[in-house]
Parts: C-alpha cells; structure tokens; sequence
C-alpha cells in the first residue's frame, strides 16, 4: 500500500516528535529497547566458534571482538542486536546466514 506524502509525513513528525519528548525527559509513546549488558565471549562459545571464526562470520573485526571481550569496548547499535539475538536465538541466526 502507497501512502501519500500527507501521511509519510504526519508519520515522521509523528515520530520525531515522540523521539524529542523521550529525549527531553517527557512521558512519550515512543518504544524503547533496551537490551542487558552481554558476555562476549560467552556468546562466541555459545555458537562454537573461535574469536577469528565468529568475527569473520558476523563481519566484525577481528580487533573488536577482541575489544567487546576484554570489556574494552561495548558493541552498540545493529552489532548489539545481532548480538543479543545470537545469544537468544544462535541456530536461527547461524540458518539466515548459511547458503541457500
């Protein structure tokens, strides 16, 4: 279904809009998620892997994922939902990414 440009951007506003009240402190609609601090390495014995296996299959460095598990650093955005659906779900995952 094609939306027109009046509903397209009563969406966005709409969304903005929610986006600066959550930011500012204000009782929004907006749904957050939030997801747990996560054990790296935990996650990578999980799947089996090893640190240069896991980081090749999931296209994440080697340097980094050596970073995430020495608590260095925390992954942030779509590699902390990979992450955390990997840690669920590590079949599921591990099927998408095989071949056809």
């Amino acid at each position: 279904m094609v939306k027109n440009m009046s509903e397209t951007f009563n969406s966005i506003k709409q969304g903005l809009t929610e986006a600066i009240e959550f930011a500012q402190g204000k009782k929004s609609q907006a749904i957050v998620h939030e997801f747990a601090p996560l054990d790296i390495k935990a996650v990578r014995a999980k799947v089996g892997m090893s640190q240069v296996e896991f980081a090749a299959t999931f296209g994440i460095s080697l340097g980094t994922l050596r970073h995430w598990e020495r608590g260095d650093r925390k992954p942030q955005g779509p590699a902390l939902v990979l992450l955390n659906v990997l840690s669920k779900e590590p079949e599921t995952v591990l099927k998408a990414l095989s071949s056809p």
